[in-house]
Protein backbone atom coordinates (compact mmCIF):
# COMPACT_ATOMS: atom_id res chain seq x y z
CA UNK A 1 0.00 0.00 0.00
CA UNK A 2 1.63 3.87 -1.19
CA UNK A 3 0.53 6.59 0.79
CA UNK A 4 0.70 10.13 0.45
CA UNK A 5 1.05 11.98 3.39
CA UNK A 6 2.72 15.12 4.79
CA UNK A 7 5.47 15.53 7.56
CA UNK A 8 5.23 18.59 10.04
CA UNK A 9 6.44 19.76 12.84
CA UNK A 10 5.78 22.60 15.83
CA UNK A 11 8.79 23.29 17.37
CA UNK A 12 10.63 19.52 16.99
CA UNK A 13 7.30 18.15 18.22
CA UNK A 14 6.38 16.10 14.78
CA UNK A 15 3.88 14.53 12.78
CA UNK A 16 2.75 12.22 9.57
CA UNK A 17 -0.65 14.21 8.53
CA UNK A 18 -2.72 11.57 6.43
CA UNK A 19 -5.44 13.00 4.51
CA UNK A 20 -8.57 10.87 4.75
CA UNK A 21 -11.40 13.04 3.50
CA UNK A 22 -11.21 11.18 -0.17
CA UNK A 23 -9.53 7.82 -0.30
CA UNK A 24 -9.91 6.90 2.87
CA UNK A 25 -7.30 4.86 4.94
CA UNK A 26 -8.26 2.01 7.39
CA UNK A 27 -4.42 1.78 9.12
CA UNK A 28 -4.51 -1.29 12.16
CA UNK A 29 -2.71 -0.65 15.41
CA UNK A 30 0.12 -2.38 14.00
CA UNK A 31 0.24 0.29 10.95
CA UNK A 32 0.23 3.11 12.73
CA UNK A 33 3.13 1.82 15.25
CA UNK A 34 5.13 1.10 12.25
CA UNK A 35 4.70 4.60 10.50
CA UNK A 36 5.57 6.34 14.01
CA UNK A 37 8.90 4.11 14.34
CA UNK A 38 11.93 6.36 13.76
CA UNK A 39 13.49 3.08 12.26
CA UNK A 40 10.49 3.54 9.51
CA UNK A 41 9.25 6.67 8.54
CA UNK A 42 9.45 8.00 12.24
CA UNK A 43 6.78 10.71 14.33
CA UNK A 44 5.73 11.67 17.31
CA UNK A 45 2.21 11.16 16.36
CA UNK A 46 0.00 10.07 13.13
CA UNK A 47 -2.89 12.48 12.33
CA UNK A 48 -5.23 11.95 10.17
CA UNK A 49 -7.80 14.36 8.36
CA UNK A 50 -11.39 13.73 7.72
CA UNK A 51 -13.92 15.08 6.79
CA UNK A 52 -16.17 17.22 8.59
CA UNK A 53 -20.01 18.99 7.38
CA UNK A 54 -20.00 21.29 10.24
CA UNK A 55 -15.63 22.22 10.45
CA UNK A 56 -12.73 22.56 8.03
CA UNK A 57 -11.60 18.62 8.89
CA UNK A 58 -12.27 16.57 11.69
CA UNK A 59 -8.98 15.48 13.49
CA UNK A 60 -8.05 11.69 14.75
CA UNK A 61 -4.67 11.50 16.77
CA UNK A 62 -3.07 8.52 17.49
CA UNK A 63 0.62 8.32 19.97
CA UNK A 64 3.50 6.52 18.58
CA UNK A 65 2.34 3.61 21.04
CA UNK A 66 -0.93 3.73 18.59
CA UNK A 67 -3.26 4.74 21.09
CA UNK A 68 -5.80 7.50 20.55
CA UNK A 69 -5.63 10.60 22.16
CA UNK A 70 -8.52 13.51 21.98
CA UNK A 71 -6.13 16.23 21.97
CA UNK A 72 -3.36 17.69 19.89
CA UNK A 73 -2.28 21.01 20.35
CA UNK A 74 1.14 21.63 18.20
CA UNK A 75 -0.33 19.25 15.82
CA UNK A 76 -3.48 21.05 15.55
CA UNK A 77 -1.28 24.13 14.39
CA UNK A 78 0.77 21.90 11.77
CA UNK A 79 -3.32 20.85 10.41
CA UNK A 80 -4.60 24.68 10.29
CA UNK A 81 -1.30 25.46 8.23
CA UNK A 82 -1.96 22.90 5.89
CA UNK A 83 -5.40 23.78 5.30
CA UNK A 84 -5.05 27.15 5.56
CA UNK A 85 -2.90 26.70 2.23
CA UNK A 86 -5.45 24.51 0.96
CA UNK A 87 -8.23 26.89 1.18
CA UNK A 88 -6.76 30.39 0.96
CA UNK A 89 -8.73 31.29 4.32
CA UNK A 90 -6.40 32.57 7.40
CA UNK A 91 -9.26 30.81 9.70
CA UNK A 92 -9.20 27.44 9.96
CA UNK A 93 -11.78 25.25 12.40
CA UNK A 94 -10.63 21.83 12.98
CA UNK A 95 -13.42 19.40 15.18
CA UNK A 96 -11.49 17.25 17.40
CA UNK A 97 -12.50 14.65 20.03
CA UNK A 98 -12.29 17.07 22.52
CA UNK A 99 -14.18 20.15 20.37
CA UNK A 100 -13.87 22.26 17.53
CA UNK A 101 -11.05 24.27 17.78
CA UNK A 102 -10.48 27.74 15.53
CA UNK A 103 -6.62 28.39 14.30
CA UNK A 104 -5.62 32.41 12.87
CA UNK A 105 -2.81 31.55 10.36
CA UNK A 106 -0.62 34.88 11.05
CA UNK A 107 2.60 35.65 9.36
CA UNK A 108 5.79 33.80 9.37
CA UNK A 109 4.81 30.59 10.00
CA UNK A 110 2.90 31.89 13.32
CA UNK A 111 -0.34 30.00 13.96
CA UNK A 112 -2.47 30.67 17.36
CA UNK A 113 -4.98 28.19 18.05
CA UNK A 114 -7.69 28.43 20.99
CA UNK A 115 -7.83 25.07 22.69
CA UNK A 116 -10.93 26.12 25.12
CA UNK A 117 -11.31 25.38 28.79
CA UNK A 118 -9.40 23.77 30.75
CA UNK A 119 -11.00 21.00 33.09
CA UNK A 120 -9.90 20.95 37.02
CA UNK A 121 -12.18 18.79 38.60
CA UNK A 122 -11.06 15.49 40.07
CA UNK A 123 -13.27 13.94 37.92
CA UNK A 124 -12.70 15.44 34.66
CA UNK A 125 -8.58 14.62 34.79
CA UNK A 126 -9.87 12.02 35.43
CA UNK A 127 -8.66 11.11 38.50
CA UNK A 128 -9.37 7.17 40.26
CA UNK A 129 -10.25 9.51 43.58
CA UNK A 130 -11.20 12.35 44.46
CA UNK A 131 -8.07 14.82 45.75
CA UNK A 132 -7.12 18.31 45.33
CA UNK A 133 -6.08 18.43 41.60
CA UNK A 134 -3.87 21.86 42.46
CA UNK A 135 -1.26 19.65 45.11
CA UNK A 136 -1.61 15.93 44.61
CA UNK A 137 0.90 15.31 46.70
CA UNK A 138 2.82 12.87 44.73
CA UNK A 139 6.59 12.16 45.55
CA UNK A 140 9.35 12.58 42.60
CA UNK A 141 13.15 12.18 43.48
CA UNK A 142 15.48 14.37 41.32
CA UNK A 143 19.56 13.06 40.68
CA UNK A 144 20.20 13.37 44.19
CA UNK A 145 17.84 11.27 44.81
CA UNK A 146 16.30 14.04 47.16
CA UNK A 147 12.22 13.80 47.43
CA UNK A 148 10.27 16.70 45.97
CA UNK A 149 6.48 16.33 46.15
CA UNK A 150 3.41 17.86 44.74
CA UNK A 151 2.03 17.96 40.89
CA UNK A 152 -0.87 20.19 39.89
CA UNK A 153 -3.58 17.93 37.41
CA UNK A 154 -5.20 19.71 34.28
CA UNK A 155 -7.16 18.28 31.33
CA UNK A 156 -6.91 20.24 28.37
CA UNK A 157 -8.74 17.46 25.93
CA UNK A 158 -6.14 15.08 27.73
CA UNK A 159 -4.55 14.46 31.44
CA UNK A 160 -1.44 16.30 32.35
CA UNK A 161 -0.05 16.55 35.40
CA UNK A 162 2.85 19.09 36.16
CA UNK A 163 5.40 19.60 38.82
CA UNK A 164 7.15 23.15 39.42
CA UNK A 165 10.25 22.85 40.32
CA UNK A 166 13.36 24.87 41.55
CA UNK A 167 15.93 23.61 38.77
CA UNK A 168 14.92 21.10 35.84
CA UNK A 169 18.12 20.30 35.09
CA UNK A 170 18.03 18.22 38.76
CA UNK A 171 15.94 15.94 37.37
CA UNK A 172 15.39 12.84 34.71
CA UNK A 173 12.61 13.17 32.88
CA UNK A 174 12.76 9.61 30.94
CA UNK A 175 12.79 8.26 34.60
CA UNK A 176 9.94 10.01 35.99
CA UNK A 177 7.92 10.59 33.36
CA UNK A 178 6.84 6.40 32.37
CA UNK A 179 6.28 6.26 36.39
CA UNK A 180 3.96 8.59 36.56
CA UNK A 181 2.43 8.61 33.26
CA UNK A 182 1.35 4.93 34.93
CA UNK A 183 0.75 6.20 38.14
CA UNK A 184 -2.15 3.83 39.73
CA UNK A 185 -3.95 7.67 40.00
CA UNK A 186 -4.45 8.23 36.36
CA UNK A 187 -6.92 5.66 34.60
CA UNK A 188 -6.48 6.94 31.31
CA UNK A 189 -2.57 7.38 32.18
CA UNK A 190 -1.45 10.97 31.76
CA UNK A 191 1.37 13.51 30.28
CA UNK A 192 4.23 14.63 32.92
CA UNK A 193 5.57 17.97 32.56
CA UNK A 194 8.81 19.59 34.91
CA UNK A 195 8.61 22.82 34.89
CA UNK A 196 10.98 25.86 36.07
CA UNK A 197 9.59 29.27 36.62
CA UNK A 198 11.93 31.43 35.22
CA UNK A 199 9.79 34.70 36.02
CA UNK A 200 6.10 35.29 35.73
CA UNK A 201 6.21 35.50 31.71
CA UNK A 202 8.75 32.55 31.55
CA UNK A 203 8.86 29.16 32.02
CA UNK A 204 11.18 26.34 31.12
CA UNK A 205 9.70 22.39 30.63
CA UNK A 206 10.67 19.10 29.98
CA UNK A 207 7.65 17.12 28.63
CA UNK A 208 6.82 12.89 28.98
CA UNK A 209 3.93 12.40 26.38
CA UNK A 210 1.66 9.53 27.37
CA UNK A 211 1.90 7.01 25.00
CA UNK A 212 4.70 8.93 22.86
CA UNK A 213 7.14 9.23 25.16
CA UNK A 214 10.24 12.03 25.83
CA UNK A 215 9.04 14.77 22.76
CA UNK A 216 10.65 17.77 21.88
CA UNK A 217 7.61 19.88 22.70
CA UNK A 218 4.11 19.32 23.57
CA UNK A 219 1.18 22.14 22.74
CA UNK A 220 -1.25 20.72 25.63
CA UNK A 221 1.72 20.25 28.21
CA UNK A 222 2.29 23.99 27.32
CA UNK A 223 -1.33 25.24 27.65
CA UNK A 224 -1.13 22.80 31.15
CA UNK A 225 1.68 24.63 32.32
CA UNK A 226 0.70 28.08 31.66
CA UNK A 227 -2.96 27.10 33.67
CA UNK A 228 -1.34 24.97 36.32
CA UNK A 229 1.20 28.29 36.83
CA UNK A 230 -2.00 30.47 36.90
CA UNK A 231 -3.46 28.51 39.36
CA UNK A 232 -0.39 28.55 41.77
CA UNK A 233 -0.38 32.35 41.50
CA UNK A 234 3.03 31.71 39.84
CA UNK A 235 2.65 33.14 36.43
CA UNK A 236 0.62 36.28 34.73
CA UNK A 237 -2.34 35.61 32.00
CA UNK A 238 0.48 35.40 29.30
CA UNK A 239 3.47 33.12 29.57
CA UNK A 240 6.05 31.67 27.03
CA UNK A 241 7.04 28.23 27.79
CA UNK A 242 9.96 27.19 26.26
CA UNK A 243 11.03 23.85 25.06
CA UNK A 244 14.65 22.37 23.72
CA UNK A 245 13.85 24.23 19.95
CA UNK A 246 11.91 27.43 21.08
CA UNK A 247 8.61 28.98 22.50
CA UNK A 248 5.10 28.49 22.65
CA UNK A 249 3.26 31.57 23.76
CA UNK A 250 0.46 30.89 26.18
CA UNK A 251 -1.95 33.33 26.88
CA UNK A 252 -5.37 32.99 29.28
CA UNK A 253 -8.53 35.27 28.65
CA UNK A 254 -11.22 36.55 30.66
CA UNK A 255 -13.34 33.75 29.89
CA UNK A 256 -10.61 31.27 31.41
CA UNK A 257 -9.85 29.91 27.76
CA UNK A 258 -6.24 28.74 26.56
CA UNK A 259 -4.83 30.21 23.15
CA UNK A 260 -1.50 28.87 21.99
CA UNK A 261 0.52 31.16 19.85
CA UNK A 262 3.70 30.11 18.27
CA UNK A 263 5.60 28.70 14.73
CA UNK A 264 5.07 25.18 12.76
CA UNK A 265 7.33 23.71 10.33
CA UNK A 266 7.51 23.90 6.47
CA UNK A 267 4.97 21.34 4.68
CA UNK A 268 6.84 18.41 3.16
CA UNK A 269 5.41 15.50 1.40
CA UNK A 270 6.18 12.49 1.88
CA UNK A 271 5.68 8.96 0.55
CA UNK A 272 4.66 5.99 2.67
CA UNK A 273 4.83 2.20 1.48
CA UNK A 274 3.19 0.14 4.17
Amino acid sequence: MDIKAFKMDGLGNDFVIIDNRKNIINLTKDQIIKICDRKFIGCDQLILIGEDKSSDAFLTFFNSDGGESAACGNGTRCVADLISKEKNNKTVILKTLSGSLKSEVLENNIITTEMGKAKTEWNEIPLSEKLDTINLNIKINDKNNKEHSGGTAVNVGNPHIVFFVNEINNFDIGKIGPSIENHKIFPEKCNVTIAQIINKKLIKVKVWERGAGLTKACGTAACATAFAGKLNNLTDNETDIEFKKGKLTISIDEKNSIHMRGPVSDIKEININL
